[in-house]
């Protein structure tokens, strides 16, 4: 039996296998509706075999966007639109999900093919905000938030939570990793604030705390909270491993129920040492240490590499992001292979994959 294919309980929500879909931002939602692009795009995903399908990065404000064309859940033609998805979806076995987001100091920027660049009022684009007045690179300065705005952002995520339900998702996942606005207030590089919401660690996480609470109220017991998180910032005096051991501890105790493991974004010149599977040690990790399950994602691609992530206890789901991309049936083809009976990869092979 392969690990990979066993299912997952998370409160009530039963997941049908460990091959989860990573979010992955579209650029194609107009005032921050989805569409059709984003059913094929999702949908295919549930054709394919995937356990569970995390909708891209939904702005919970439309400042919050990283792009003038992302998706959002700020309003309710939006969720209208959101919940023709999941109901195709859920109708063809994946369990629907979506990302929360706001993207501070990293948004209002171009869509990726037109470059790296702030996206001027009179081009659609708006003044940016975050925990400091400091720019991430070339990008334009934000606006440092005042506490009481600050204060007022986890009914933004609250309110969002809500139509999420509406709109039909099953899960929702908390965006706090890759430099977006949660990242710049518990990244020490970012934070420079004096207020209650810098300074110390437990300052320069309350946001995050007070997001946790403030959706895990309204959204409905019986269903998983996810977050996702930067394990580190790979940069020296910056985030740590240990740092998210000890956050991931803070946010079960809140309510949530897994910790999506990513890495880096807070600043521009990390030193990432970028290789398969280089993020699954911070889920084993924080899983081990912290006593809460994960999710492992990052260039993880072949069957034999995912399966051992799960079976050898690393983390409790693996998430594909350009895997699914150019193969949207990734998982059944990796059943297939799988069940013949390669289960595990060669000697050269493990050792590669480690």
């Amino acid at each position: 039996m392969s690990h990979l294919f066993e299912p997952l309980k998370l409160r009530d929500t039963l997941i049908p296998n460990r091959v989860w879909v990573s979010p992955m931002c579209q650029y194609s939602a107009h005032n921050g509706v989805p569409n059709d692009w984003h059913l094929v795009h999702l949908g295919q995903f549930a054709l394919g075999g995937a356990g569970l399908v995390i909708a891209e990065a939904t702005a919970v404000v439309p400042e919050g966007r990283i792009s003038p064309a992302d998706a959002g859940l700020w309003n309710d033609e939006q969720a209208s639109a959101w919940r023709r998805i999941t109901d195709f979806l859920r109708a063809h076995g994946a369990v629907p999900a979506i990302q929360l987001a706001h993207a501070g100091r990293k948004a209002s920027t171009a869509v990726p093919w037109e470059g790296e660049h702030t996206v001027p009022e009179t081009e659609g684009g708006w003044p940016t905000v975050s925990s400091t007045n400091q720019p991430f690179g070339s990008l334009a300065a934000p606006r440092a938030l005042t506490t009481d705005e600050v204060a007022a952002l986890p009914e933004h995520f609250a309110a969002a939570a809500r139509r999420a339900e509406t709109a039909g998702f099953d899960v929702v996942e908390l965006h706090f990793a890759h430099g977006y606005l949660a990242h710049q207030f518990y990244s020490p590089l970012v934070n420079d604030r004096t207020d209650r919401y810098g300074g110390s660690f437990d300052n320069r996480v309350r946001l995050l705390l007070e997001i946790t609470e403030a959706v895990r109220q309204v959204w409905p017991a019986h269903r998983p909270l996810f977050a996702r998180i930067s394990a580190t910032d790979w940069v020296e005096g910056g985030w740590t491993g240990d740092d998210s051991i000890r956050l991931a501890r803070l946010l079960a105790d809140r309510g949530v129920d897994l910790i999506d493991t990513s890495s880096g974004g807070a600043v521009p010149d990390a030193r990432i040492p970028v290789r398969p599977g280089y993020q699954v040690p911070f889920a084993r990790q924080i899983r081990t240490e912290a006593r809460v399950p994960t999710g492992a994602v990052g260039l993880i691609t072949a069957p034999e590499q995912a399966e051992e992530i799960i079976a050898s206890g690393s983390a409790d789901a693996v998430l594909l992001g350009r895997a699914m991309l150019r193969d949207p049936h990734w998982p059944l083809h990796a059943a297939d292979r799988l069940r013949a009976g390669n289960l595990w990869p060669k000697p050269y092979e493990r050792a590669r994959l480690n």
